[in-house]
């Protein structure tokens, strides 16, 4: 029989895995990165209909190239809210608050 037994784990390092879970999770559903996502992505798609816009189309906005700078506003949108993501990221909830509506 061996006597060998695992030695107790650190609670420290416990409560430091769980603060890194809870930081990757505020990271993951941080709503600044759907929003930018999602703005991002249509925007590359309205670009890419403007760009290639027909003459019909365009003298139905009246001369404007409506699709190509709504795309090109929802692309620069969309980078800024990834960027503000990015340089301020969310701050995990404190292991002992509640969530609201608790």
């Amino acid at each position: 029989m061996d006597n060998h037994s695992q030695p107790a784990q650190d609670p420290l390092i416990d409560e430091s895995e769980a603060e890194q879970r809870r930081s990757a999770a505020a990271r993951l559903f941080d709503i600044r990165r759907v929003i930018g996502g999602l703005f991002v992505a249509y925007g590359i798609i309205v670009t890419l209909i403007g760009i290639f816009d027909s003459r019909a189309e365009i003298d139905k906005a009246e001369g404007v190239r409506i699709n190509l700078w709504a795309g090109l506003s929802m692309l620069v949108f969309g980078l800024l809210m990834l960027l503000w993501q990015w340089l301020r990221p969310a701050d995990p909830p404190a292991p002992n608050e509640q969530p609201p509506g608790s």
